[in-house]
């Protein structure tokens, strides 16, 4: 750390800098370990502000020179500020914590919503000076000390703090307080000296000062007057009969009313208008009198309820594929790390390749921890080691066989999942391997070779793969559907959307130039444009730039609609992104856009999306533009035909996986006889987790335990026993079911309904419900 004074000038080259430029190089000095640095101040705005540091280190800076408005605003406690001379306008405005001697006067708004720290001033004050303070009562309260006196509505709608004016040799001798001083003051205190005005009566009061009070003003009175050097004017000052005490009224002294006690409202108010002779008074026979002050039983104003796993966890609905995460995490509280690992393939084929490597992790964008600003969960560190689990133990076939047309992610999870329920699914792919995009188009920088292998090779001994030689026509689907039990189109979207414009036969399919790249085969040139800024194109600038592409320009009709890691990485090798940018054409100089502009490029590629190769489909099958129509349970219209993925509607790779295994419980319950339906969807409300327990300091998960431990399991008990230990009344127990099983239960002739369990659950269990009324 620096111990040496740093001098910062508001002056380059004998131009002024701006209030910015200067901003910076003050935070930049304390950032590289400066605490005493002086400023040459040239009128520039905010000096000393915001040194959030101070608080654990003290910073001292002086300012010579002329200072401009807002000196010391949102200021720290351990600032200290010390100006050679006078202040601007809103000198301390927002002050939370910083201590600011002005030896000199200062103009308008001084002290304007201050909070806390304080300002002496060595001089007299301007208009609205001291207006819209606070007070935390955690915290001291603001000061402003003002050795002459204030201008004109000074203490406006002051709410919280101390002023003190000596009116020693003020501006206006006559009147120190100047014109309408305390207008909507509501907080706080005035010590003042000197003849004044008349203050609003109506929001402020007179009141004697005590000894107390006296002694407080004349300690601090002296530590102040020596850091402005004015020691030799506190005799002067310390006459006690020239000084006064005006403080805010309270409501009850602003309105005349006196403070009406629990039995005078339930004799003059209750009983008078509502209660007995009153407006129900011969309608019931209820007992009337008093309830005690803590009821029990029936008396209840309010009801703890165990709610456990009535609701979804944000995660688990976040994740297109349904996966329980905080269930995952539960096990590995438990010591069940291989099972917490394993439970995924009850959901997944892919939990390395996709939870690990591929997926945005939209749980951990609806992870409950977000909501105050920390850090989600990491569940790729959990996902990953799925790479080794185990092939899942399968159950005997049932008879029933499904056909899946497409081995890509959609078919390959509607097939894994049919085969764990104990019927027969074949895949049918063009594709001598299995994977579809994930194996041909998605750049391996993304995903490591060796994993996805490894969960191919694990798919593999689960799902029978039948390699077409030859696309699939109208009668082959025929005699697909005549064949099996039900059929399922995971057809997936490769037909690439091109823009009908002139030069179009110089534009790249995105899907053509990944899978190319994926075969070593594509060539780009140094200047690149890519039409369409999603993340498949932000794929493929990743891979423009492994090829050796220097200039690579993502555009777009609209706010580019990549996000999550595809962006990061394509920003990381350097590509830009520009919107709007309509195209006009494609010609050898690059792309023209409707404005006439050129971008220049070697090579263009297309990356606006795909559309399903449906030309197969029979007539019987509804089409929405180009993409087959389903219902809720993903059912055609076409009887024992489904449709899954991007075939329904472009997505990601979890979307398409989620598809396959709801259709999977859909088709098995049409086998086994039941009714189709979908999953309950409601999600436990945000506001019922209580996060207080967890540390909001983290910057990065160390390993799954760290993960664990820092789940709140939103609408899942831990276990955790919060509630039974703070309980006031003990009415909580543990009751233990069988295996693990357990229930905690409330004993309602001990609850009093306080509602402290539900507020210490950190998981949102209990639920605080109103009592049914009596009677």
């Amino acid at each position: 750390m620096a111990t040496e004074k740093i001098c910062i000038s508001g002056l380059e080259e004998g131009a002024r800098i701006e209030s910015r430029i200067l901003e910076e190089r003050v935070q930049k000095a304390v950032a590289d370990g400066a605490r005493k640095l002086e400023i040459d101040a040239m009128g520039q705005h905010g000096i000393g502000g915001r040194l959030w540091i101070s608080k654990e280190e003290p910073i001292e800076i002086d300012v010579i020179g002329t200072s401009g408005q807002r000196l010391g605003s949102k200021g720290f406690p351990g600032t200290l500020i010390n100006v050679h001379g006078s202040v601007s306008d809103d000198v301390g405005w927002l002050n939370a914590g910083a201590e600011i001697i002005v030896h000199g006067n200062a103009s308008n708004g001084a002290c304007n919503a201050m909070a806390q720290g304080k300002v002496v001033i060595n001089g007299d004050i301007g208009a609205r000076g001291m207006t819209m303070t606070k007070t935390n009562p955690r915290f001291d309260p603001p000061e402003l000390w003002i050795l002459g006196g204030v201008g004109d509505y000074f203490a406006e709608f002051m709410a919280g703090g101390t002023a003190v004016v000596c009116g020693y040799e003020a501006q206006n001798p006559e009147n120190v307080l100047a014109f309408r001083p305390c207008v909507g003051m509501v907080g706080g205190r005035i010590f003042v000296r000197g003849p004044h005005g008349e203050f609003s009566t109506a929001d402020a009061i007179l009141e004697p000062i005590t000894d107390a009070d006296w002694e407080w003003l004349t300690s601090n009175l002296k530590e102040n007057l020596a850091k402005i050097g004015r020691e030799d004017v506190y005799d002067l000052l310390t006459v006690r009969k020239e000084w006064q005490l005006i403080r805010a009224k309270s409501p009850f002294e602003k309105t005349g009313r006196k403070r009406r006690s629990m039995s005078e409202f339930r004799s003059e108010v209750w009983d008078g208008e509502l209660g007995q002779g009153g407006l129900i008074g011969d309608l019931t026979d209820l007992d009337r009198s008093p309830i005690p002050l803590i009821a029990h039983g029936d008396l209840r104003r309010f009801v703890p309820v165990w709610e456990n796993r009535k609701y979804q966890a944000p995660c688990q609905s976040a994740c297109p594929t349904g996966m329980p995460v905080q269930k995952r995490w539960q096990l590995v509280r438990d010591g069940l790390v291989d099972e917490a690992v394993d439970l995924a393939l009850a959901y997944t084929p892919f939990p390395a390749t996709v939870c690990g490597y591929l997926c945005p992790n939209l749980c951990m964008t609806g992870c409950t921890r977000g909501v105050k600003d920390m850090l989600s969960v990491d569940i790729t560190k959990l996902g990953r080691d799925g790479v080794k689990s185990p092939v899942p133990e399968l159950p005997p076939l049932s008879g029933k066989k499904v056909a899946v047309i497409g081995g890509g992610p959609a078919g390959i999870s509607v097939a894994w999942q049919i085969r764990r329920k104990g019927h027969e699914a074949v895949v049918y792919d063009m594709a001598d391997k299995l994977g579809g995009k994930i194996t041909s188009a998605i750049p391996s920088s993304r995903i490591p070779k060796e994993v996805l292998d490894a969960e191919l090779d694990r798919v593999s001994k689960v799902i029978p793969h039948v390699h077409m030689q030859k696309k699939l026509t109208a009668d082959d689907f025929a005699e697909l559907r005549q064949n099996n039990d039900a059929v399922v189109l995971a057809i997936g979207a490769q037909k690439p959307r091109m823009i009908p414009i002139p030069g179009h036969e110089r534009i790249l399919p995105a899907l053509d130039f990944l899978k190319g790249a994926m075969k070593g085969k594509a060539e780009v040139g140094e200047k690149v444009v890519i039409i369409g800024a999603g993340n498949v194109g932000c794929d493929v600038a990743t891979e423009c730039a492994r090829l050796g592409a220097k200039d690579i320009l993502l555009i777009d009709i609209q706010k580019p609609a990549a996000f999550g890691k595809e962006r990061e990485e394509a920003e990381h090798v350097g590509a830009k992104f520009r919107y709007p940018c309509f195209t006009q054409e494609v010609t050898e100089e690059g792309v023209v856009l409707k404005s006439g502009e050129l971008l220049p490029a070697d090579t263009v590629i297309m990356s606006i999306g795909d559309t399903p190769d449906i030309d197969f489909l029979p007539d019987t099958i509804a089409l929405d533009r180009g993409h087959i129509v389903v219902n809720e349970d993903y059912q055609t219209t076409e009887p024992g035909v489904y449709a899954i993925g991007d075939a329904v509607r472009p997505g990601l790779l979890t979307h398409a996986i989620g598809h396959g295994r709801e259709t999977a419980e859909t088709i098995d319950e049409v086998f086994t006889g039941k009714r189709p339906h979908a999953e309950p969807k409601e999600v436990i409300d945000y506001k019922r987790m209580t996060l207080e327990y967890f540390d909001p300091r983290l910057t990065e998960f160390k390993n799954v335990q760290e993960c664990a431990q820092e789940c709140s399991s939103c609408g899942s008990c831990r276990d955790c026993g919060l509630c039974e230990t703070v309980c006031p009344q003990a009415a909580i127990s543990r009751k233990s079911g069988e295996g693990k099983d357990f229930e905690m239960v409330c004993d309602s002739e001990k609850c009093i309904g306080c509602g402290f369990c539900a507020n210490v659950c950190p998981c949102g269990i209990w639920n605080l419900v109103e009592n049914s009324p009596l009677g």
